[in-house]
């Protein structure tokens, strides 16, 4: 692979990865969570570990994403910051 987008690939992961920490929404949490699944879907496939890329795709970047937010939508609020 190339490694200028190899650099971009890590670069944007970690900003996924310290802004799915520092967000205060919940919801927002968990769609950069599916974001940086979704740029480590890339990083595999541009390792070659195509198997482990369609692996982390379904189930790191569409299931778990879909279970977050719709557990988010079954919650309340106890207070109203």
């Amino acid at each position: 692979m190339i490694w200028q987008f190899d650099l971009i690939l890590l670069t944007l992961v970690v900003i996924c990865a310290v802004a799915a920490i520092t967000v205060k929404d919940l919801l927002s949490s968990a769609i950069v969570l599916g974001a940086y699944s979704f740029l480590m879907c890339l990083i595999w496939t541009g390792m070659g570990a195509v198997d482990v890329a369609f692996t982390e795709a379904t189930v790191g970047a569409g299931v778990s994403t879909v279970f977050f937010v719709a557990a988010i939508y079954h919650t309340t609020r106890r207070t109203k910051d």
